[in-house]
């Protein structure tokens, strides 16, 4: 049995459905992952030990178990405890948190290069510790880890079909509905690793177009 590509276009809409659905939870999740990112950074910096060492404990789950095992926590575990989450947005969270903590290293990383004169100028202009880090020391921590942060993000979109296992119809999980209709998966597995490559080129420019200006305003 050939290719037959000619089928196609009869299971676009579904295929496009999905995209929309990729599309929607990679961005959220990246939101997500970036506010989270620099949050988690602050408490393993600055937070007192009682409040570090939770999060320590939060961060090596996070890193040490694989992102398919924390969907499953939060989409079926929670339910457990009284917290029923819609597919979607235990998606979300769960791609997230698990980039959050990866994005946490990199923002302190970044946070410990500034230099301290930063601080200390800051403080003797009257800003708090708050103020100085929130406008003077994070801003300049993140302008440095945008082309990393950014690659993240692009293993967050392949990631995200793992989302399908919880029944989030995205790409992947629609390229399955349509080859369980047409027992064609060669030709929508193919299609849907296109979109996907689309979708990184498209993250790939907006990456560059970050840098440019962040290395303009320098």
């Amino acid at each position: 049995m050939g290719l037959d590509f000619s089928i196609i276009p009869d299971y676009l809409d579904i295929i496009l459905l999905g995209v929309a659905w990729t599309i929607g939870i990679t961005l959220a999740a990246a939101a997500l992952s970036f506010a989270g990112g620099i949050v988690f950074a602050v408490i393993a910096l600055y937070a007192p030990w009682i409040i570090r060492q939770p999060f320590r404990l939060v961060e090596f789950v996070f890193m040490g178990t694989p992102l398919l095992l924390q969907l499953f926590l939060i989409y079926f575990g929670l339910v457990q405890i009284g917290i029923d989450l819609p597919a979607f947005v235990a998606g979300i969270i769960g791609l997230g948190l698990h980039f959050a903590v990866y994005n946490s290293e990199l923002i302190q990383t970044s946070i410990l290069a500034v230099d301290r004169g930063q601080m200390e100028a800051a403080r003797t202009l009257g800003l708090s510790r708050g103020q100085a880090l929130r406008k003077v020391v994070i801003p300049q921590a993140v302008r440095a880890v945008v082309p990393p942060i950014g690659n993240n993000m692009i293993a967050l979109l392949k990631d995200s079909a793992l989302v399908s296992v919880i029944g989030v119809s995205e790409l992947t999980l629609s390229a399955q509905r349509a080859i369980g209709k047409t027992y064609r998966p060669f030709e929508f597995y193919i299609l849907a690793a296109a979109f996907y490559y689309v979708i990184n080129l498209c993250m790939e420019w907006v990456q560059r177009k970050i840098e440019r200006r962040i290395s303009i305003s320098r």
